[in-house]
């Protein structure tokens, strides 16, 4: 059976929801294109987070990143549309996604952003 690049994330239950445990990912292949010049931008995407209720299939997390590889996007704005994205298919206590971009034009490029779930927020 063959894959496709999904925008699908998808999920499972916490098995330790009484404890607080960090997760992280590593995807070193990151490829988008250059909104202004359609060239490939290659990086290294970071995501670390504790869960909440839910976790992230590690599978559907590789779908997703690869279907940026036909996109235009900033640096900026693809980092912060991961986040809205994870935080969106999960609600962790905390998550953190760094774009760490390779040199282009002599410049390297890291964006980082981060997220804290509100403790007075009404989870029901």
């Amino acid at each position: 059976m063959a894959t496709k690049p999904t925008k699908q994330l998808d999920t499972f239950p916490n098995p330790n929801r009484e404890r607080d445990y960090e997760i992280s990912f590593e995807a070193p292949e990151f490829t988008c294109l250059c909104p202004m010049t359609g060239q490939p931008d290659f990086a290294t995407i970071r995501i670390r987070y504790i869960p909440d209720e839910k976790c992230v299939e590690l599978k559907s997390l590789k779908l997703y990143l690869w279907s940026y590889r036909d996109e235009g996007a900033f640096h900026e704005a693809v980092t912060n549309r991961i986040a809205d994205d994870v935080i969106r298919a999960i609600d962790p206590r905390f998550l953190e996604v760094e774009g760490d971009f390779f040199v282009r034009g002599g410049i390297r490029t890291v964006v980082k952003v981060t997220h804290r779930k509100n403790p007075g927020k009404n989870n029901e």
